[in-house]
């Protein structure tokens, strides 16, 4: 029986992401969706028997899960603790060569895409702020009564967080903006809520989110967040 030690089971996560194609199987389960090995083989240019192998190793150190459905099996990111490590990562991997970032990343991830269950990127940190700025969130995450009346007028029912076991709203450092946007019970939410009222739509097989001429009204009605023109080519 091996001895467990928290320094053994760091040097065996890092291990295990420390391999470029597991790494981009992660970073491609980070859109919240649960893929098939067949898709993620595709996706990575892998053959199949490597993209087994590498799945069980991520199954193995609990980095991912393997849902059963029937004949198929669909693998998924493990919780949103893992989501967040995932993040921070991407986060600390940009520092200091943020330029280099910006040329080798596309423009509309970094203006708009999923963190796992919630939204991160240019537009995730104005919400962010916005629910800040207007009193809806005091600077501990917690829900103000104006903001109850908010998320009524959302569709959002903030009595549901009473009944989740996670916390209802915290921060979440963006790794291309470097600064924070919303996870937690409410970002997931938030998230549920823009794609419900068509405001964003997802992008296959990217953690890309398209942000609609609907969700540019949204966001300014609701959230008094003003577009650049700029970014309109990202919009549909």
């Amino acid at each position: 029986m091996h001895e467990f030690t928290l320094e053994k089971r760091v040097s065996a996560i890092a291990a295990v992401l420390a391999d470029y194609t597991r790494s981009r199987m992660l970073f491609l389960l980070m859109d919240g969706r649960a893929y098939t090995a067949t898709e993620l083989s595709a996706a990575t240019d892998v053959v199949p028997s490597t993209t087994s192998a590498h799945l069980n190793r991520l199954v193995e150190e609990s980095l991912i899960s393997c849902i059963k459905q029937g004949r198929h099996r669909y693998f998924k990111i493990y919780n949103k603790e893992v989501a967040q490590l995932l993040e921070n990562m991407m986060c600390f991997a940009n520092g200091g060569y943020n330029d280099i970032v910006k040329i080798s990343t596309p423009q509309s991830l970094r203006f708009f895409r999923t963190c796992y269950d919630h939204m991160a990127g240019e537009i995730a940190v104005k919400i962010h702020d916005s629910l800040l700025v207007n009193h809806w969130m005091t600077d501990n995450y917690e829900l103000t009564p104006t903001g109850k009346d908010f998320l009524i007028s959302l569709d959002i029912g903030s009595h549901m967080a009473l009944s989740s076991r996670r916390k209802f709203a915290c921060s979440c450092l963006d790794w291309s903006e470097r600064h924070f946007h919303l996870g937690g019970f409410l970002g997931a939410s938030l998230l549920d809520a823009f794609l419900k009222k068509k405001w964003a739509i997802r992008q296959l097989d990217s953690r890309e989110l398209v942000l609609t001429e609907s969700g540019k009204r949204g966001l300014k009605q609701k959230f008094d967040v003003e577009i650049d023109g700029g970014i309109n080519r990202h919009m549909m």
